[in-house]
């Protein structure tokens, strides 16, 4: 099909948050939906070419908040599934990297209606009880920022296309951004259904064709993303939904000769290791391929002298503890001033004691259940080290943990002395936060601690009243947060407001929610013709001396 005109998109917009408040059609409409979704329990295959695949190699998702409650059987595939999804991306490429772009943007718009309307609920429902995430967490994430990505990314799409060179007399040169010459592998993480939807579809959006992995701790949403997909008008072979392990499904991708690129969100460890085994096929591609990562953080809140004290706690509680910690972004480690500690420390303990846990389904509950049992058993690990640090460190308050019916572990936050203690430097993906008490007079030898702490460089958050030190904190912190936050949680990036990454061991700052993502997924020619091409090799330079005589 060829266009005949120069269209404009809709203009993007991000999509309002409900607020699930009690006596809100919005709130019963929920509670209708997580009734109806956990009184059944499905079987979920793998998608291959638009096909239904089963395996008979399953394993159950699960409530975390509920472990005993299965919500489905999901088959798992290995490197035959993989071969054949690959074959199927390879048939569907060459038709979509073909299909003109309005055509792929009006699969994402479509998408994007049906999420705000008539899936909402699907997709919220599926993310509370597959990955225990509140109401509010499950909206702003599974609906509203996946909305979000799929209404800018077409903008953005179109503005990558509008990025042409200027042309001489007698020429016209021209850039097309081609897709990538392969397939993408879009492996995605837990903890945001709005990453499961956006790694895949952004290549996807750009003409590319995908295998997509999304963890296992998130099959159970991962599989009503793709028949929302399917229902948008996205074609047969686009996008190949594959459960399995890492290896079993990574291996055998990264070894195709046509990988073409990788879209990851993960740990730091898992990213490394697949940057690892690309090396050592390099010879093997056809294609250098693309490597995208959004991996771990250590994310940081400073706080100055001249902080606002209530403003300061109430960015630790939400920042720490919303969706269990369970956030790249989430604040880990907290820098406080010697003059403001005891009040905020006092404030700290009381609020956190305010904050309610246990099964999303009952709203009033602030928190859910972590993940899955290797999450409980490194945050009670963390809980117990600091229970027992002799002095060196505390558990200032919650510290409670409890696996008999749900993964269960209390908001907790750890004070200590010593900033090189453990829960200060490694990545704990937890409702686990510690704080250091700093000398209020050695705000900028604070400021050098925090850059040199961790390894990370995802987000982070300065407190201040004083304008002097957040110019301070913001020049001295200049790479340790790729996002960085002024008087703000270091969580909660918003589509078209922040676009969203970080460099150092939290990836390649590449910056989901903009078009700096999207030009990763294209391969740009030029093309330069000239209207009036020359008949003879001779140029001017070339011709006779004038006779001097003359």
């Amino acid at each position: 099909m060829s266009s005949h005109g120069i269209f404009r998109v809709p203009e993007p917009y991000n999509e309002p948050v409900r607020s699930y408040a009690p006596g809100t059609p919005e709130r019963e409409e929920l509670r209708l939906r997580l009734q109806e979704m956990e009184s059944q329990q499905l079987e979920i295959p793998l998608v291959i070419g638009g096909a239904d695949v089963t395996t008979g190699d399953t394993f159950d998702a699960v409530q975390p908040h509920k472990r005993s409650h299965v919500l489905a059987t999901v088959h798992k595939g290995g490197a035959k599934e993989v071969d054949r999804a690959i074959a199927a991306a390879a048939d569907a490429w060459e038709d979509w990297s073909r299909t003109p772009w309005e055509e792929r943007a009006a699969v994402l718009l479509r998408a994007s209606e049906l999420l705000a309307g008539p899936w909402r609920q699907t997709l919220n429902a599926a993310t509370m009880l597959g990955q225990s995430k509140t109401a509010h967490q499950a909206e702003i994430d599974a609906s509203c920022e996946l909305i979000d990505f799929w209404r800018f990314n077409v903008q953005y799409m179109r503005r990558i296309y509008e990025e042409q060179p200027i042309s001489s007399p007698g020429v016209w040169n021209r850039l097309e951004y081609r897709p990538l010459e392969g397939f993408v592998f879009a492996v995605t993480p837990f903890n945001f259904t709005a990453i499961g939807g956006n790694l895949p579809t952004s290549a996807a959006l750009m003409g590319n064709c995908v295998v997509w992995k999304p963890a296992s701790t998130a099959a159970y949403s991962a599989w009503f993303l793709m028949q929302l997909l399917e229902e948008a008008g996205l074609p047969p072979g686009v996008i190949n939904l594959v459960y399995g392990s890492g290896a079993a499904v990574g291996d055998p991708v990264i070894a195709n000769p046509n990988l073409a690129g990788i879209h990851f969100t993960g740990s730091t460890a898992v990213f490394n290791g697949m940057w690892r085994d690309v090396a050592k096929n390099l010879d093997a591609y056809r294609n250098y391929p693309r490597i995208v990562g959004e991996t771990g953080g250590k994310d940081f809140i400073v706080a100055h002298p001249s902080a606002d004290v209530d403003a300061v706690a109430t960015a630790i509680v939400r920042g720490a503890f919303e969706y269990q910690g369970q956030k790249c972004s989430a604040a880990s480690r907290v820098f406080a001033p010697s003059n403001l500690w005891p009040k905020l420390r006092e404030r700290l303990a009381d609020e956190v004691k305010t904050l309610k846990i246990g099964d999303v389904s009952d709203f009033s509950n602030f928190m859910g259940a972590v993940i899955d049992g290797s999450s409980f058993k490194t945050q009670k690990a963390a809980i117990d080290e600091a229970s027992a640090a002799n002095g060196t460190a505390s558990v200032l308050v919650g510290g409670g943990y409890d696996d008999s019916d749900g993964w269960f572990v209390e908001p907790t936050v750890i004070e200590t002395s010593d900033p090189d203690f453990r829960t200060m430097k490694e990545e704990l993906f937890g409702p686990v936060v510690t704080a250091f008490v700093y000398d209020e007079k050695k705000y900028e030898d604070t400021l050098d601690l925090i850059d040199a702490g961790a390894p990370y460089g995802l987000t982070g958050a300065v407190f201040a009243q004083d304008r002097h030190a957040v110019e301070l904190a913001s020049e001295r912190l200049r790479y340790a947060a790729g996002n960085f936050y002024v008087n703000d949680k270091p969580t909660g990036a918003v589509v078209g407001q922040q676009p969203f990454g970080g460099a150092r061991a939290s990836g390649t700052n590449d910056k989901a929610g903009s078009m700096w993502n999207l030009i990763r997924w294209v391969s740009p020619r030029t093309v330069k013709e000239l209207f009036v091409p020359p008949t003879d090799y001779r140029y001017p330079f070339l011709g006779p001396e004038p006779d001097a005589g003359r």
